[in-house]
Parts: structure tokens; C-alpha cells; sequence
């Protein structure tokens, strides 16, 4: 098995176990003690929980490899999904015509959400982003710009959920792909 694969497999296995709190490696089963659950939120929107998030990341936590799990609270369209997308990419500075472009690639493969469901994008430094809805793989983005952008609206420094992000990255420093410093 490649050592691509086998983080891929590594990574979606842990995103795909129940996140309540946050566990530490001796819980995790033998083969996934390389995926490390960072930190977790709620994102809430006018008092609605909207989803849960949680911020994996595989080896040690300067690893370049990570995956976002959004476990969703509330029903939405992919098209709504991949819009809101869109304006979060905006408020973080990528540009307009950048951020449509990439909104509507999203809007070709984001599904409908239900409550409950989960929407998982893991990003490896040789694949891109690879998109998972349920733990099926939906799509691949290749590339290292569109990570920072979309990873971004919820990593950034920039971001409009900042509690969100601190509670994803606990008391540790983004992934290298964003180059801030700690």
C-alpha cells in the first residue's frame, strides 16, 4: 500500500469515528495512532448550531498533512454550501474573480447536506484537497492555492470565526501550508 493511500485511509478512518471530546492517542485503535485530533468547535450562527468541526492532523502536529471533518447540525444545499464558501474565500483577501471561479468547482460536486451528515476535505501536500461526503470521495483539487483558500476561511488568521478557529487549533500553530508565524 502507498504511504499516500495509507494516509488517506489513516486520515479518513479517524475523521470518520464519533468526535464527542477530544481523545488522546492511547484511545485510538493501533492503526490510527498517527492521526491526532488537534481541536474541535461548534460553529453557531445566530444561536443556530450550524455544524461541528474537528482539525486532524496525521503524524506530529507540524505535519503538513491534515483533514477538516464538518459534521453538520442544519440542512443545507451544496450550492448554498459552495456559495457561503465563496464569501468566507473573499473576507480572507482572495480575489473576486479567483474565489468565483473556485465557487463554482464546488458547486459542481458539494452534495446536499442533511443533519448529521458529514463533508470531510483532507489535504495532502502530493494530492490537493480530496473532498469526502459520508466517507465516500466525492472530488480532488489538486495544487497548494486553493487549500489556503478554502482551508483558510476556517484557518486563516483573517478568518469571521476566529473562536473557531483557536478551538481547532488548540494551543498549537496552523498547518505550514499557511505561512504565519508562531
Amino acid at each position: 500500500m502507498t504511504t499516500i493511500r495509507f494516509f488517506l485511509m489513516t486520515v479518513l478512518l479517524a475523521v470518520l469515528m464519533p468526535v464527542c471530546a477530544a481523545r488522546d492517542a492511547a484511545e485510538l485503535p493501533d492503526h490510527l495512532i498517527s492521526a491526532t485530533l488537534q481541536g474541535s468547535g461548534r460553529l453557531t450562527w445566530w444561536g443556530l448550531n450550524v455544524y461541528d468541526a474537528s482539525f486532524y492532523r496525521v503524524g506530529s502536529l507540524s505535519s503538513p498533512e491534515f483533514a477538516l471533518d464538518l459534521r453538520y447540525q442544519k440542512s443545507f444545499s451544496g450550492r448554498s454550501i459552495a456559495n457561503r464558501s465563496v464569501e468566507e474565500m473573499k473576507k480572507i483577501g482572495v480575489p473576486d474573480t479567483q474565489a468565483a471561479l473556485w465557487g463554482r468547482e464546488l458547486t459542481t460536486f458539494l452534495p446536499n447536506v442533511e443533519s448529521g451528515q458529514t463533508l470531510t476535505a483532507i489535504y495532502s501536500p502530493k494530492q490537493g484537497t480530496v473532498f469526502y461526503h459520508e466517507g465516500k470521495k466525492i472530488a480532488q483539487i489538486s495544487g497548494s492555492e486553493f487549500p489556503k483558500a478554502f482551508f483558510g476561511i476556517w484557518l486563516d488568521p483573517k478568518t469571521s470565526v476566529p473562536k473557531l478557529r483557536s478551538d481547532l487549533l488548540g494551543q498549537t500553530c496552523p498547518p505550514p501550508l499557511f505561512t504565519e508565524a508562531c
